[in-house]
């Protein structure tokens, strides 16, 4: 076998006894060779007839750049045992070959690595960068080759684009060799160097795991090099780089800026990175619809033309604004004079025209932002009659919108960058408004000409507009904006219409006129209409404020104002964080390895201080949803009237308690209300003891995490309630363990009784230590975290034995309740459970602290005879009216309904990710409380998994929580509002999710 020849050369002549195992060559022999120590190194028998040239160049490079840069990860060259870096060895056909041998670099190639991050790709950007630097000085007679891989000898696909039998396709490529061709002159003006030429995805190396951030960890494969423009290194490494990437463009602009960082770049090499990007692709296809001519039965020569041609074809890259965004993300001026432009406007800042005829230096700033503001009510949609109230809480006169400002404001389909609602979507201000009343008129700032003028108005949009060009003293262009104007300046101007510096050119117009808004005037700078044209993004990505910040910057200067003074800041994550581990203790834990910061919700998404969007997919306490109008309405209805508690009378209290026993079966009467679940569950626990005179309480181990005080320690609760002086009172928590897993779905009576049966010893052991039995509490509906899942009748199996025992049986109906199981209001009716106490919590209120107690008359009367019992709190007006809103909602909205619609939705498609996924060990749970249970390939629990999974999620904007004792359980409890849309987003990007995780 070659194997073992080539394992006998390398020990014979490099001193390495190792194991050979052949790696891919398209020409060469290549093995890795790995030592009995774990060493490991890459053996290279070159093709018969190889030029020595051409190896000599790779080993003289990579000794070149590790002298010049010892830190970058490139393989090193071992010698043989006499010293050369190079031996000719026969092969076992007796031909001589050229074999050398490198050092073997750790990690896997950078094209079956996943995910694709911004930051990883900058990292590839750095490394190629540095290892380009380090050539910058190299030397070598092999760099002067002709082949059809040096980009300065594209133009030979000219003649050959007739192989492309797809007239459009053909199209393509004769129109990229046009652009190519234009360039050609100020490619061979640039200066030539050494490069590695092929910074393909097979020829960069990552490192990193699930639970580890992945790294760039080797550059290899020198085979292409030759001289050329350094810029050919980076367009090659980045026809790579955007293929079927989700952003291809925010994709290039992190591997230019990584370039950058390592060898700067010039304004106009980058402007040359779009171009010769597309020119790589074309004679990628071009050559391998050649090759698949001459090879009709290599499919692959076909298939690895398909990411090539779908970024093509697809052309969804803003091409007019991609110099911009490579300049911006190098730090470059944007455009050609930009620097200058923006100098001029600094040093005649205070010598302008005043835009509203008069100094705004002492005019109010008013916020609209996402962290101070409440427009719109619906984040996602602003209908006209709420657009024109916008910011009247700022009066009448004359005030100023800020610069930088995330809003949510801009809340129709128009913004948004995706399918979804929490997909990505434009949100921060890159102007400066001017409230002021309608009819107020606008002067120039400075002499300009009319570039464009025109009324838009659909929704929401500009209404009148006028975008004015001006020319600094030494003749650098830039542009202004002035939008919500009153549309009869459209038939007074057109394009190239004079307007001399001070004049009152248009006023501002009303809700009629302008859009639909409150009268203010959108004013925005812009220093290069390229990409643009007439047509402006007035608001930005958040993720893409590099590019805006640098192509529309504060026009604060235009306004003869401190850019401080208009430029708003958003809350400082990072400084929020540091002042919590300043003042909260270390077991405060924060969700996810980035936490997100939270300012504002509606229904089921909620909105960081940027104003992205987040599908919340985990928050079961906003019941009906975050932010309800109707829960607005009746909090602050009774706020304005008085809030008390129980002791005083009040029609709230009763509608309340009438309003849940309507949902309960009749023999449940009385109600208790108190501040939350766990005071409800410990009221419970006294209700048991005081109607049975008994102390010993039974509670699963079956993933019971109900919101009693020492619950997690389930083998033993100290009930702080002292019998008498120095005598605690002891309520025991037995485990009831079993060993069967996710058999709640197999309605078996047999296996229900089963689980009942493990109560037994339970109860004889509390009756044994003198404790007697005072009752059973649990989740009525098991929680998805649990490893024991009891099947359906087990829970009346149990009742029935506690009541046996003379104990009372506790429904815990926190998670549960409420119609979130979609089939059933509460969690006992799918057991065909008839519970003497149920209990409730958390979601009832909708975020506002309330738990309920719901019991028998007989319980409670036995409760009664006892001490005084007082919540002070519990029952409150405000608390009773904003509890009863809740279940009148759910009502109301049939959100009952809506659970059992799309948890159905949601759990056939988790089960068709089952499927699909290895990982998926078990789907489990019922309308929107379900949870999906990670695994290895051993079945053992996939916490790492789930850890990245829940994080990964988070950075697809959607909120997934996890439990289990193992926390390798997806918990998915969204509020009850979800929609069809979203349910399909949650299942398409956890589908994308572990797809990644498997293929890293």
């Amino acid at each position: 076998m070659a194997h073992g020849h080539w394992a006998t050369a390398l020990h014979a002549h490099w001193g390495i006894t190792a194991e050979l195992q052949q790696l891919d060559g398209e020409y060469d022999l290549n093995f890795l060779a790995e030592g009995a120590d774990g060493s490991g190194y890459i053996l290279k028998a070159m093709r018969p007839g190889c030029d020595p040239a051409l190896v000599d160049m790779q080993i003289a490079a990579l000794d070149h750049i590790r002298a010049r840069n010892a830190a970058l990860p490139l393989p090193r060259v071992i010698r043989t045992l006499d010293g050369t870096a190079m031996a000719e060895l026969q092969d076992e056909d007796g031909q001589p070959r050229l074999v050398w041998v490198q050092s073997r670099l750790p990690g896997r190639c950078y094209a079956k690595a996943a995910p694709k991050t911004l930051a990883l790709i900058r990292e590839a950007g750095a490394v190629l960068g540095g290892t380009t630097a380090a050539l910058a000085d190299f030397r070598h007679e092999g760099l002067a080759r002709e082949f059809k891989w040096d980009l300065m000898q594209a133009g030979w696909i000219n003649d050959r684009a007739e192989c492309i039998a797809d007239p459009a396709r053909q199209g393509i490529i004769e129109r990229i060799c046009a652009d190519f061709a234009k360039l050609e002159p100020v490619l061979a003006a640039l200066r030539k160097q050494a490069i590695h030429n092929d910074a393909n995805d097979y020829n960069l190396l990552v490192t990193g795991e699930l639970s580890e951030p992945l790294h760039i960890s080797g550059l290899i494969d020198l085979g292409d090099m030759c001289a050329a423009p350094r810029v050919c290194d980076l367009a090659i490494a980045a026809a790579y780089a955007v293929l079927d990437h989700p952003e291809p463009e925010a994709a290039l602009a992190a591997l230019v800026a990584g370039y950058h960082d390592a060898y700067p770049l010039t304004a106009a090499e980058v402007d040359l990175i779009w171009p010769l990007l597309r020119m790589r692709l074309a004679v990628s296809v071009v050559n391998s619809t050649l090759m698949a001519a001459e090879t009709l039965d290599d499919p692959y020569v076909t298939i690895s033309q398909a990411p090539a041609w779908r970024f093509l074809e697809e052309d969804s890259v803003n091409t007019g604004l991609i110099n911009a965004r490579l300049r911006a993300a190098c730090g470059l001026p944007v455009a050609e004079g930009a620097d200058r432009v923006l100098a001029f406007l600094e040093t005649e800042r205070g010598n302008f025209a005043p835009l509203m005829g008069q100094d705004l230096s002492d005019v109010p700033m008013g916020s609209l932002s996402v962290e101070n503001a409440t427009w719109p009510q619906n984040p996602f949609h602003m209908p006209l009659e709420e657009a024109a109230r916008v910011g009247e809480e700022f009066g009448t006169g004359v005030w100023l919108g800020y610069y930088n400002e995330p809003r949510l404001i801009y809340a129709e389909p128009a913004f948004r960058k995706g399918p979804w609602k929490a997909s990505s979507r434009r949100t921060v201000h890159i102007a400066v408004d001017g409230f002021a009343p309608a009819g107020t008129p606008l002067h120039a700032p400075l002499e300009g000409t009319v570039f464009a003028v025109e009324n838009r108005d659909s929704h929401l949009d500009y209404g009148g507009v006028i975008i004015l060009h001006h020319e600094t003293p030494d003749g650098d262009a830039f542009f202004t904006l002035y939008g919500h104007l009153d549309p009869e300046c459209c038939t007074r101007l057109a394009p190239g219409d004079r307007m001399a510096k001070g004049a009152a050119f248009c006023r501002l117009g009303d809700a009629t006129q302008n859009g639909g808004w409150a009268p203010h005037v959108h004013f925005q700078l812009a220093l290069s209409t390229e990409g643009m044209e007439a047509d402006w993004p007035g608001v930005a990505d958040p993720d893409e404020l590099e590019l805006w910040h640098a192509l529309c910057p504060n026009p604060a200067p235009l306004l003869n104002l401190p850019d401080a003074k208009t430029r708003y800041q958003p809350a400082d994550k990072t400084a929020v964080m540091e002042g919590r581990r300043a003042h909260f203790a270390a077991n405060l834990s924060l969700t996810y390895s980035d936490p997100v910061m939270l300012l504002r919700g509606w229904k089921h998404h909620l909105f960081d201080e940027w104003g992205r969007p987040y599908l919340d997919a985990y928050n079961n306490v906003p019941h009906v949803g975050h932010a309800h109008p109707r829960i607005q309405a009746v909090a602050a209805d009774q706020l304005k009237r008085m809030n008390s508690n129980t002791r005083y009378l009040h029609p709230a209290q009763v509608a309340f308690a009438e309003k849940i026993l309507s949902k309960m079966p009749d023999h449940l009467e009385v109600c208790f209300f108190v501040n939350s679940g766990t005071e409800a569950n410990e009221l419970a626990l006294r209700l048991a003891r005081a109607h049975t005179g008994a102390k010993g309480m039974v509670a699963p181990d079956h993933g019971y995490h109900g919101n009693t005080t020492g619950a997690v320690d389930i083998s033993a609760y100290k009930f702080n309630q002292p019998g008498g002086p120095g005598q605690p009172d002891w309520v025991e928590l037995v485990e009831v363990a079993d060993d069967y897993r996710g058999s709640f779905r197999r309605d078996d009576p047999a296996r229900a009784q089963k689980f009942a049966d493990f109560v037994d010893p339970a109860i004889a052991r509390l009756q044994a230590k003198g404790h007697g039995v005072a009752g059973f509490i649990a989740e009525t509906f098991p929680s998805v975290g649990g490893q024991i899942i009891p099947p359906k009748g087990y829970l009346p199996a149990v009742y029935q034995k506690i009541r046996a025992a003379g104990g009372v049986c506790i429904a815990d109906e926190v998670q549960t309740g409420l119609g979130r199981l979609g089939e059933y209001y509460f969690g006992f009716e799918h057991q065909g459970a008839s519970p003497d106490i149920v209990v409730l919590g958390k979601p009832i209120g909708n975020g506002h602290p309330i738990g309920v107690l719901v019991t028998t008359r007989a319980i409670a009367e036995s409760f009664a005879k006892g001490p005084e019992f007082f919540s002070t709190f519990g029952g409150s007006t405000l608390s009773c009216r904003i509890g009863k809103e809740v279940l009148d909602i759910v009502d109301d909205e049939c959100l009952q309904d809506n659970a059992r619609r799309q948890g159905k939705a949601l759990l056939e498609g988790l089960k068709e990710l089952q499927a699909r996924h290895r990982a998926i060990g078990d789907v489990r749970g019922m309308g929107l409380f379900l949870g999906v249970e990670l695994i290895e390939s051993d079945g053992s629990e996939a916490t790492t998994l789930c850890f990245y999974v829940k994080n990964r999620m988070r950075e697809h904007r959607i909120l997934i929580g996890s439990e289990g004792p193992k926390d390798n359980i997806l918990k998915i409890r969204p509020p009850l509002t979800i929609e069809s849309a979203d349910t399909e987003m949650l299942l398409e990007v956890l589908g994308r999710v572990l797809s990644e995780a498997e293929a890293g």
